[in-house]
């Protein structure tokens, strides 16, 4: 199983609500790379870290016609520009990102607290240069969707053995409690695997009061992963 897809692959659905859906274009990649589609309170699609695939604009239509992309992690740009420019809209960098928006080939629009007329509030996760890591998070109050791209995620390799969510391996000594914990979601969609959407802020709480106690299950298991 490859660390990331390449090519061409058929997308796999992963979440799907009312007010949105989520994807993994490359369904058999180690990373599990998710990008998620969400209407906002302006009645527009954003897609928040996108990765393109085969019949995508189709699957995305189905909900409304594009307002932005969105990226969320300073490597996170994935295929932002692309579907940018396919959908002719800009892509949406927090103004606060350093080095992002030069790498993006598509008209970029900064945003502060909020995201544009999305109707989502945007936080700081994580800022921060050893190691380089910039994480803005988002959250949709009339939806109670919460959107955490990197720190967390469902994807075999954050999680230990019972966890359904997990803190990303990296940050488990020190999880970022205090950004995360405020908040009751009613679903936490994240960059790697699929969201969580039953009892969601009860997932969240436990993994981040969890993190450092299931620390060596989790590398554990990282580690049988990486070796099998």
């Amino acid at each position: 199983m490859p660390m990331k897809g390449r090519g061409t692959a058929e997308y796999r659905e992963i979440d799907r609500w009312d007010g949105g859906v989520g994807w993994l274009a490359y369904p058999d990649e180690e990373m599990q790379r998710a990008s998620h589609a969400v209407v906002g309170d302006d009645g527009g699609v954003w897609l928040f870290d996108p990765v393109d695939s085969e019949g995508l604009d189709d699957l995305v239509a189905e909900y409304g016609e594009v307002s932005g992309v969105v990226v969320g992690l300073d490597r996170h740009e994935r295929d932002a520009a692309k579907l940018a420019r396919r959908h002719d809209v800009s892509v949406y960098v927090a103004d606060w990102m350093t080095d992002v928006a030069d790498d993006i080939d598509a008209p970029v629009e900064r945003f502060g607290r909020r995201l544009a007329d999305s109707g989502f509030d945007a936080f700081t996760v994580l800022d921060k240069s050893v190691p380089p890591w910039q994480e803005v998070g988002f959250y949709q109050e009339s939806s109670g969707t919460l959107v955490v791209p990197e720190a967390v995620g469902t994807a075999s390799y954050f999680c230990a053995p019972g966890e359904r969510l997990g803190v990303h391996p990296m940050l488990r000594p020190f999880p970022p409690r205090r950004v995360l914990r405020r908040f009751e979601p009613d679903r936490v969609l994240v960059g790697h695997g699929a969201g969580v959407t039953d009892d969601a802020a009860t997932a969240l709480h436990d993994a981040l009061a969890n993190a450092r106690s299931n620390l060596p299950g989790a590398y554990r298991r990282a580690l049988e992963r990486m070796l099998s």
